[in-house]
């Protein structure tokens, strides 16, 4: 019997397989015959699924009408230049660093205008979060930007961060995967490819506020409030990858919503990160307060083995656990969709190979 099959990879990840099938009825079928890889994205049928889709995602993470969805080609990265495009004003942005991707982003901004980094978790090598006493914040600040979760390095600031300018936050793999107060922010930014279907489409929820005051210079492409006013449709859209997050909201709807979800992406991250604590073959170099609940990074006390547990963890199943390639180590990237067998599977297989090899 061939083994069950589990994908831990940190993004694009895993899609529910109730989901893969309904994609297939799509690709078959998506409106009189015509598949949904070749309906026009201003059809009659492909518009009716897209207000449907904004309407399911609105009502699964209770985003008010104060702020605008829109539905974008691309991935969170091309957000990283279009935010500072669009919201520096007197060019001074804050820039909170915890990992490789707010470190991106604040590298991207700094292009544009005027970086202050308000702290810098590189001096841990991204495993802690400096008291926000500490912090360096501008007096008067366009915004202020950071990653909820940083996929890389396994660090997630679990609770909103307050501030007196609008707060910008990279959710891709934090969104969908507990209840969200979205009105503690002003743009929240997702790529699909984590927790809300696959790669080619980014998820901007941006307070209209905020978009009124943005940057009117800026070529239409260039400009969120471009979008917003044709509805995510200034130029041909994700068409595809727009239906596949479509079909995973409803499938979130299924399971229970966000606070299902919540509950069963905690129980999962518990189950692992405890039998890591207590292994003495296994570590993880995350301070506990800021562990990520959907990127679980660990180290072998012996990094000799590192290929022979990952070639090991394949031949059972196991797929894509080698850490990031500027980390190395391993990573269980356990998003929305990770059953919690998989991660059962993965204790079981890790408790194993440490006794073969302690």
């Amino acid at each position: 019997m061939q083994n069950e099959i589990f994908n831990f990879s940190a993004g694009p990840a895993l899609i529910p397989k109730s989901v893969i099938e309904k994609i297939h009825l799509g690709l078959d079928d998506f409106h009189r015959g015509m598949s949904i890889v070749e309906v026009s994205h201003r059809s009659h049928a492909f518009k009716e699924f897209a207000q449907y889709s904004e309407s399911s995602l609105r009502n699964l993470l209770s985003v008010s009408d104060e702020y605008s969805i829109l539905f974008l080609q691309g991935g969170a990265t091309n957000q990283f230049a279009l935010i500072p495009m669009n919201f520096s004003r007197n060019g001074v942005l804050d820039y909170l660093v915890t990992g490789a991707w707010s470190k991106k982003a604040s590298d991207y901004a700094s292009k544009i205008a005027n970086v202050n980094i308000v702290s810098d978790s590189s001096y841990n090598n991204f495993t802690n979060v400096a008291e926000s006493k500490t912090w360096n914040i501008s007096n008067d600040p366009d915004y202020f930007f950071y990653c909820a979760n940083e996929t890389v390095h396994g660090l997630e600031i679990h609770d909103p961060i307050v501030s007196n300018s609008p707060v910008i936050c990279d959710m891709s793999s934090t969104i969908a995967s507990r209840p969200i107060d979205i009105d503690k922010y002003d743009l929240i930014f997702a790529g699909a490819q984590k927790n809300l279907g696959i790669a080619g489409l980014t998820i901007i929820i941006v307070k209209n506020k905020l978009l009124s005051d943005s940057n009117k210079q800026l070529l239409p492409m260039f400009d969120y409030s471009a979008h917003a006013e044709e509805a995510s449709m200034l130029n041909t859209s994700p068409v595809f990858s727009w239906y596949v997050s479509g079909l995973v909201f409803d499938w979130i709807t299924e399971q229970g919503g966000v606070e299902k979800m919540a509950k069963l992406n905690k129980e999962k991250s518990d189950l692992l990160y405890n039998y890591i604590d207590r292994s003495s073959f296994y570590s993880n170099p995350v301070s506990k307060p800021y562990r990520s609940w959907m990127n679980i990074p660990f180290i072998l006390a012996r990094h000799d083995l590192e290929d022979k547990f990952i070639q090991s963890a394949e031949e059972v199943g196991l797929f894509n656990l080698k850490g990031h390639r500027t980390v190395g180590g391993m990573r269980a990237s356990v998003y929305n969709a990770m059953p919690i067998e998989g991660i059962k599977k993965l204790i079981a297989f890790m408790d194993e190979f440490a006794k073969l090899h302690e």
